[in-house]
């Protein structure tokens, strides 16, 4: 079996254990070190584990962290960190291109652009938080929870999807960053050296793990705000909020589909990291809880940066020197639109860049704990190590791709939502058709035997990415559905792919059930 061997949780059953809510061996006073790697069997799990005493270097990667572990009161504010987490890594720069793109990409005004985006975050955000409540209750890493819907096999599908989800947001967060600091450095400073400045401070506090990640994501935030508000108070005089949308009719409401959908996509591409950073949290942590803070985090650090975007595509008609700035780079745009300032529009133009690593930093965590879920022999390689492979590829990537910044963004991440979307459709129907009475093995999340077979979710989810294929209308394709829609056509390859499997996952689960038992 390519796993590696269960180490606190060695004799499992489905049927001695059906609980999702089990607190088996709570109780526990004895002092554990939760951030060590239970029971190491390689040279280079017991030098991570030596690391994580001397520097506090959290060595724990994929390795569930048992009730007995995590059963210690937690006071109102460390559920507010919650919130604040995703605030943090979501009140960045980056997420200023995808508001751009609103009124550039798909002819918006400001008004329609803004609607369409606010619904589009708040479907996005509910649906990678109700992912998340699973970190507490469960333990596991959120790939590792895939399993119990994906089956051990196919789950590896998921495992790929998500490298490619964050190791492209590496790409795009870094290319932001590098483009802002050589904006204001006139072109003196070369895109690269931005580039290797952002990805070097998101390997440090990534490599660190979940404490240093914590503590930065806590306070990082505030910086950014207030630049922020400076922001909207320098440019927002020429936002153009007063013409209306470019289309009409039928192509004006494929654009504005098109739109909230792509809106929906970027707090989707959160969804297969969402339970990692909760699995220290008591089981009986409130699920609601865990839903209301990661959801209301997402969608008021995305909303807050994307709203200003929108602001800044609508400008452009009407400012000659915005357009001007924007041919050049969307890092040009953002300097330009802070050049009232003098030496201080600099200044927080600098610290725009610098922050985006905020939204950067919980990928490459989250793209670690893939790397080891590839195999057995990947998962005994430290996530320290993942992380460091993490940042080295998306910066080779992000300097080759940086002169592509927009159609990077925009095929990219029409993309991530596509397969998100299916495997949460699945994961909701798996807990409320299939699960509701048996519940959960958590223990056994490394035992292959006691994993459902997966053959239902592949078989459903293949059907939805036909959905969404049919359904997508992207620069390099056009599904037939799609071209339907109005004079360009509409992308609605999300509500399809979502669609077509979930009506087709409960009659195959019920044969896989029928067949196989698990």
């Amino acid at each position: 079996m390519e796993s590696v061997p269960p180490q606190d949780e060695k004799h499992v059953s489905e049927k001695t254990s059906p609980s999702n809510h089990s607190t088996d061996h709570v109780g526990s006073t004895e002092e554990v070190d939760l951030a060590a790697i239970p029971h190491p069997t390689s040279k280079l799990q017991r030098f991570a584990n030596r690391l994580e005493t001397i520097a506090g270097i959290e060595a724990r990667g994929i390795e569930r962290v048992p009730e007995s572990e995590r059963e210690r009161k937690y006071a109102a504010k460390d559920y507010l960190y919650m919130a604040m987490i995703w605030f943090s890594a979501n009140c960045t720069a980056n997420n200023l291109t995808l508001g751009i793109l609103g009124p550039i990409a798909y002819g918006l005004g400001f008004v329609d652009a803004m609607i369409c985006c606010l619904f589009g975050t708040i479907l996005g955000s509910c649906l990678t938080a109700y992912i998340s409540t699973f970190g507490p209750v469960s333990g596991n890493r959120t790939l590792v929870i895939a399993r119990y819907t994906m089956g051990w096999w196919p789950s590896k599908l998921c495992v790929a999807l998500n490298l490619v989800i964050e190791l492209g947001y590496g790409v795009v967060d870094t290319i932001v960053a590098g483009l802002i600091l050589s904006a204001v450095n006139g072109s003196g400073m070369s895109v690269i050296v931005g580039i290797v400045v952002a990805a070097l401070i998101s390997w440090v506090v990534s490599t660190f793990g979940i404490k240093f990640f914590n503590m930065f994501e806590r306070y990082t935030w505030i910086p950014q705000v207030c630049i922020l508000f400076i922001f909207i108070g320098v440019a927002s005089p020429y936002f153009d909020v007063k013409t209306p949308s470019a289309a009409t009719g039928v192509t004006l409401i494929g654009n504005r589909l098109s739109y909230v959908f792509l809106s929906a996509s970027g707090p989707l591409g959160w969804s297969a990291a969402a339970a990692d950073f909760y699995v220290y949290f008591p089981p009986k942590a409130p699920r609601w809880v865990v839903f209301a803070m990661t959801a209301s985090g997402l969608i008021l650090g995305k909303l807050f940066v994307e709203f200003l975007g929108i602001g800044l595509g609508s400008g452009l008609a009407l400012n000659p020197s915005w357009a001007a700035a924007q041919k050049v780079s969307t890092g040009a745009l953002i300097v330009e639109a802070l050049a009232p300032l003098g030496a201080f529009g600099n200044f927080c133009a600098v610290l725009l860049a610098l922050g985006v690593v905020a939204n950067n930093i919980p990928g490459t965590y989250s793209a670690s704990l893939s790397f080891q879920l590839i195999g057995g022999w990947a998962a005994k390689i430290p996530r320290m190590v993942w992380s460091t492979v993490a940042v080295i590829i998306y910066t080779v990537c992000a300097i080759a791709g940086r002169a592509y910044l927009l159609l990077i963004f925009l095929n990219f991440l029409a993309l991530i939502g596509y397969w998100t979307i299916i495997w949460i459709t699945l994961t909701i129907e798996e807990e409320v058709i299939f699960r509701r009475k048996s519940g959960y093995n958590w223990a056994a999340w490394n035992e292959k035997s006691l994993l459902p077979v997966g053959l239902a979710a592949l078989g459903a989810f293949l059907i939805g990415w036909v959905g969404a294929i049919l359904g997508m209308d992207q620069t390099y394709f056009v599904g037939p559905i799609a071209i339907l829609i109005g004079d360009y056509g509409a992308d609605v390859g999300l509500p399809l792919a979502a669609a077509w499997s979930a009506l087709t996952y409960p009659p195959l689960r019920y044969l896989e059930l029928k067949h196989f038992g698990r």
